[in-house]
């Protein structure tokens, strides 16, 4: 079997918050004194530049223009609109892409940063996600967000205003002390603000956090499931289609960049921190890498080889279950041959898998695809092990 190239992304990470939630495991620090927005905006085209030269010197080939950006952190929203301006600007010059391309920003929705959106949507950014989380003063205190319930609502019609039809909210669930009344005041308050996407996720005890180690009271996993199913069932009934395990869009506003990720397409992560694929069809080789952690130590390193914090082949009886991972996160599932094309195995490696999944009803197929049951998603972890070690 031969591998083909998938589509590119690119994603910007951006390492600072005004504060660090007590939740989060992603890589964000505090911001002390200054953003050193100009020095950053220089080491991320750095690093962009040396990441496509390493593309051009592995022959490195893909089809069409860029597929998506995606502006993440951290929170990238802190940084002025002529910083992500000059930023925008020298991407497009080392990497062109199309008019209609989708381009993310993450913003939290506070009083400062919203006063942005319209200047962000000025310069070509089309997409707003918005984390929000909850819309009750309590909850937000307890997850250590810096916005009031006020200011979230009022972000939403902001962003609205400012032009941004392609709106992302973040709600979370299972949070400290959370009935199901609380939860679905979220997911009504939500709706009533009219996103055309809403991701609803469950608030997860991560190692390496606040936490971790000071664990909050939260609701019992009956209390959990049960405002994960009803919150569910609240936005299906509003038009949102859930097309993966949490993101909920209305017709034709589902987010093209997580897509390219859950379809095991390729990116570039530039960014301290920053994560990438890279697929090199002609020698049948994928690649992960990521960047180096430390803001500080990203800013002097950006344009050395050092700024590599890590970079591994995928070997090929690790692609079954990478692939995996992401696809069985899709409503769509995937198809026999997307397999073969993403992985370079022949389908028939995980078919006796499949077919023992699909006699459990974990799983199930239809129109030539293969796709989680709503048990196998509930149970999607257990689903995965079963391909370990193929």
């Amino acid at each position: 079997m031969r591998l083909s190239p998938p589509p590119l992304s690119l994603y910007i990470h951006f390492p600072w918050c005004v504060r660090k939630c007590p939740y989060c495991d992603f890589n964000s620090h505090p911001v002390q004194g200054d953003l050193p927005e100009q020095q950053y905006v220089e080491a991320l085209l750095l690093d962009l530049t040396q990441d496509l030269e390493w593309i051009e010197k592995e022959r490195v080939r893909y089809p069409g223009p860029l597929h998506s950006l995606f502006l993440g952190g951290g929170t990238p929203s802190l940084f002025s609109p002529e910083s992500i301006d000059r930023l925008l600007s020298g991407i497009r010059a080392l990497l062109p892409w199309p008019p209609d391309i989708e381009i993310t920003l993450e913003a939290n929705p506070s009083t400062v940063e919203s006063n942005k959106f319209r200047a962000f949507r000025d310069l070509g950014i089309n997409r707003l996600s918005l984390g929000v989380q909850s819309f009750q003063e309590p909850k937000l205190k307890a997850l250590g967000r810096i916005h009031s319930a006020r200011e979230a609502e009022a972000a939403i019609e902001t962003a609205k205003e400012a032009g941004f039809t392609n709106l992302n909210v973040d709600l979370m669930f299972g949070l400290p002390r959370q009935s199901l009344n609380d939860a679905l005041y979220d997911v009504i308050t939500a709706l009533r603000h009219a996103p055309t996407h809403i991701s609803f996720y469950q608030l997860t005890l991560e190692p390496n956090t606040i936490f971790a180690k000071y664990p909050p009271s939260l609701p019992d996993e009956d209390t959990v499931w049960e405002i994960g199913q009803t919150g569910q069932e609240k936005l299906e009934l509003a038009g949102f289609q859930r097309y993966e395990i949490s993101a909920y869009a209305q017709e034709g506003y589902q987010c093209q960049h997580n897509l390219n990720y859950w379809r095991f397409g390729d990116y570039l992560g530039l960014g301290a921190g920053a994560h990438g694929k890279l697929t090199d069809a002609q020698r049948g080789r994928i690649w992960r890498y990521f960047k180096i952690r430390h803001p500080g130590h990203y800013l002097q390193k950006a344009k050395t080889p050092e700024r590599i914090g890590g970079r591994v082949l995928i070997a090929e009886r690790e692609r079954p279950l990478e692939f995996l991972l992401n696809a069985l996160r899709l409503k769509e599932g995937f198809s026999p041959g997307q397999f073969e094309c993403c992985t370079g195995l022949p389908f028939s490696l995980v078919e006796p898998v499949l077919d023992a999944l699909l006699a459990e009803n974990l799983l199930y197929q239809q129109n030539g695809r293969i796709a989680c049951t709503p048990l196998g998603w509930n149970f999607l972890d257990s689903v995965l092990e079963r391909f370990i070690g193929l």
